[in-house]
């Protein structure tokens, strides 16, 4: 029997992904279209994440002691203030304080406290065996969620600019939806009971000091930092092609406009949530490691290919292809680190784990945006992202096949 606070945690996550998909297919064009060159879009997609990163930090590591309710809507708050104050300044280092302290996501995926403490939430409210299957869910939810929210983004803005607003007007009553967004998830976080607090258990341990030796974390440390610094190196290659620059590169090397690029990844987005939702019947055959290694290897062989089409239709077509599979690790990654932890060290290793993707992430935008201003480097970022990724699966494969989750053993 599912409770009220499950279907709360899903609503969250599908306001908050909409949210983040009807922003990120403007939001390199909204800043193009304040004056900022490409290298200080870079710069502040960068500060962004790492500001994210900082922030993230802190409030999943202290979630369990301070309370996760709490931080969710902090966390919604931050959203707000990073939507209401893009919307009111076109100053750079405005903009860059905004981007530090704020939640932004330039990527279409999740940033921010948000993923973490939800993941440890759920795996509580659930048992192990349903783990896996409930995450497929969370992130078909979202990923059907970012869908509608770049298809809504893109014709909203294509359609005010065909009422005579101007470029930065369609964008900033976009960026003005997005603080709305904030608001009503942080009124959503209030509804919550105190069922998805750390229960009286791991309260015990944590008042002992026993919890909260190194980040929230005791038993489980070298096996969370293990993962952490693997995930680095995915989240690093995966930051060249956020849907933002995606959406740039699409709109620089095909002159695609704002309502077929919403187009575009909304049937990108609804892909990569049934796979998704498949990566659970696979895991359950094969195992969570090698659902994560064998579906994500082939997903970025593909990612290589994009920029080497030489017509928009095979472009799209490859883009979409990937999406079919690229997305299967996500769920059983999240499964597998909630899986392999104390249940009181969840809320903190969900947290460390997302930080140390958010942190890779920050890294590689600012050298893939300059990229695109030289079309001999315009296939660059995709190059990079599918090479390092590759790298990264082997690893992981290498390194955790024989780390069996207690529904594997």
């Amino acid at each position: 029997m599912l409770t009220r606070e499950v279907y709360t945690l899903f609503a969250a996550r599908m306001l908050r992904m909409f949210a983040y998909g009807f922003l990120s297919i403007i939001l390199v064009l909204y800043l193009a279209e304040i004056g900022l060159s490409e290298i200080r879009i870079g710069l502040l997609l960068t500060l962004t994440l790492l500001g994210d990163t900082m922030i993230s930090l802190f409030m999943t590591t202290t979630a369990d002691r301070i309370g996760r309710r709490r931080m969710l809507v902090a966390g919604a708050c931050l959203m707000l203030f990073a939507g209401t104050l893009f919307v009111l300044t076109r100053n750079f280092y405005l903009l860059v304080i905004t981007a530090v302290i704020g939640v932004i996501s330039p990527s279409g995926y999740e940033v921010g406290p948000f993923l973490s403490i939800e993941q440890a939430a759920l795996s509580q409210l659930i048992s192990d065996r349903q783990r896996t299957h409930f995450f497929a869910w969370y992130n078909l939810a979202g990923a059907w969620a970012t869908a509608l929210g770049t298809f809504t983004g893109g014709l909203l803005a294509q359609g005010l600019q065909h009422f005579d607003l101007s470029a930065f007007q369609s964008y900033r009553v976009i960026m003005l939806c997005y603080a709305i967004a904030g608001g009503m998830l942080a009124f959503l976080f209030t509804r919550l009971s105190s069922t998805i607090e750390a229960s009286g258990a791991n309260a015990s341990l944590r008042s002992s000091g026993i919890a909260a030796n190194l980040f929230g974390l005791h038993q489980s440390r070298r096996v969370v930092f293990k993962l952490a610094s693997m995930f680095t190196v995915d989240a690093f290659a995966g930051g060249f092609i956020v849907q933002s620059v995606v959406a740039y590169w699409f709109h620089l090397r095909f002159g695609v406009e704002p309502a077929l690029l919403g187009t575009i990844f909304m049937a990108a987005n609804i892909l990569a949530g049934l796979s998704a939702l498949a990566a659970a019947r696979v895991a359950s055959r094969i195992g969570l490691i090698n659902t994560m290694v064998f579906t994500h290897l082939p997903s970025n062989i593909l990612l290589i290919f994009i920029p080497l089409m030489p017509t928009l239709p095979l472009a799209i077509a490859l883009l979409l292809l990937r999406f079919c599979i690229s997305q299967m690790d996500v769920p059983t990654r999240q499964s597998y680190t909630m899986a392999v932890v104390s249940p009181d060290e969840r809320s903190a290793a969900a947290g460390i784990t997302g930080i140390a993707r958010t942190v890779g992430a920050a890294l590689s935008p600012m050298l893939a945006v300059p990229m695109l201003a030289n079309t001999a480097f315009l296939g660059f970022p995709f190059f990079i992202a599918g090479g390092l990724k590759i790298i990264y699966d082997l690893t992981l494969w290498y390194n955790f096949r024989t780390l069996k989750p207690p529904e594997e053993r």
